[in-house]
């Protein structure tokens, strides 16, 4: 999937579309405590300043965005499922004027529902303008996994973390995320 640029619209600093981006995906049902490995990805991603692309649809992709959020320089893009409601301006009207927070999507404002179909598509489009990808669970067989098979993320490469359940994703070719110094410990 190839989007020109004028087919997107935008709310934020459009230069955030040229930074390196990590994308974070996870599956909205996951394995109880994945949440201290994403989490510990997540203060990794804020202290080296790593821009984070995802559309924080699953509860503990929101949770992140939310981390992420209270982060003073961390760059975020996020990926609508619909269109840029005029509220989100006023709700993040500081992250917004600070240049850290871009709202990306497909849709005209008249589309105020996500639905799967639009779902999908944002995560096409997530797929496409980011250049490595954190999952740190995708179930088998789902729509995550059918993901990294398209066109947009073949030859990006992809974390996750090594737990039973994600053998799938390491058989493909994920690597498995470690911390890096940064928070104490040595990775790769």
């Amino acid at each position: 999937m190839t989007i020109a640029p004028e087919e997107l619209r935008l709310l934020g600093d459009a230069a955030l579309l040229k930074q390196p981006k990590t994308a974070f995906f996870c599956s909205r049902d996951y394995p109880i405590g994945i949440e201290h490995g994403a989490n510990l990805w997540a203060m990794e991603q804020r202290a080296s300043g790593q821009c984070v692309i995802s559309g924080f649809h699953s509860q503990l992709e929101q949770s992140i965005f939310r981390y992420l959020l209270q982060g003073s320089t961390q760059p975020i893009v996020y990926v609508l499922a619909r269109g840029i409601q005029p509220n989100v301006r006023s709700e993040y009207a500081p992250e917004i004027k600070a240049g850290r927070l871009l709202f990306v999507t497909l849709f005209e404002p008249d589309v105020t529902i996500s639905s799967q179909e639009t779902a999908d598509i944002r995560n096409l489009l997530i797929t496409d303008l980011a250049d490595q990808f954190f999952i740190p669970f995708a179930g088998p067989d789902s729509t995550l996994e059918q993901l990294l098979h398209s066109n947009s993320a073949q030859g990006k490469p992809v974390f996750t973390l090594d737990i039973p359940e994600n053998q799938a994703l390491l058989r493909q070719g994920a690597a498995v995320y470690q911390p890096s110094s940064l928070l104490g410990r040595h990775g790769v």
